[in-house]
């Protein structure tokens, strides 16, 4: 992709979402460490069906190990993989009060220590709790950046280091997200919503079902 499509997809992003949001529920960055160590294999929707009731007991490390691992899993047992994710929030939890005074650092190599935490979530948190321009790179993202050829790579790392290249400064703060939603909601894995897309004329994919129109403007 040219560089002046990848600086026009950004342009319409930021004017058709100027202030793009996860969909992960969270209070603080504590809460929102949990919320992503639970989101791994497991959707957004579900994960929130859980952690509201949860972080209303337990949304700071030290409530959490009140809590006790036992009670935690009771309120996330429908979510994926809960015992050893139950596991990980108790070890992560043990470690920030024991480091970090109960904070949330806000480096990607202290968060990327505590259990469960891995690249993706600590540039998560770095960007959505503490505003650092990170690019967390899921699945959707992922996709989004091979299929459209915006920033290709046959790893995560690859593509965050990619898009850490292109992606013009201001877009930064908000890239990931835009990103991750239009993989969500319009440039699926299956079932590409192409003729609904606002970059259908900037996209690179050769296997597009249709001819593409020129954009004209918001759809």
């Amino acid at each position: 992709m040219k560089k002046k499509n990848k600086e026009e997809m950004f342009r319409r992003f930021a004017a058709e979402t100027p202030e793009p949001k996860g969909e992960l529920f969270y209070t603080n960055p504590y809460t929102l460490v949990v919320a992503v160590v639970l989101s791994a294999q497991a959707t957004d929707k579900g994960v929130n069906k859980a952690t509201p009731a949860l972080f209303a007991v337990a949304d700071t490390p030290g409530k959490m190990l009140k809590l006790g691992e036992a009670r935690l899993k009771r309120h996330i047992r429908t979510i994926g993989l809960y015992n050893a994710k139950a596991k990980n929030i108790i070890k992560l939890s043990e470690a920030l009060v024991a480091r970090h005074g109960g904070e949330v650092p806000q480096s990607r190599e202290e968060l990327e220590a505590l259990a469960g935490v891995g690249r993706k979530t600590a540039n998560v948190v770095l960007n959505t709790a503490f505003g650092q321009p990170t690019m967390a790179v899921d699945t959707h993202l992922f996709r989004v950046c091979n299929r459209t050829g915006l920033a290709p790579g046959k790893t995560p790392l690859a593509v965050e280091k990619g898009l850490e290249r292109c992606v013009p400064e201001e877009a930064r703060r908000h890239a990931h997200h835009w990103l991750i939603l239009h993989g969500r909601y319009v440039c699926k894995a299956r079932k590409p919503d192409c003729g609904g897309c606002l970059i259908r004329d900037l996209c690179g994919w050769r296997e597009k079902p249709y001819k593409v129109r020129l954009h004209r403007g918001r759809r």
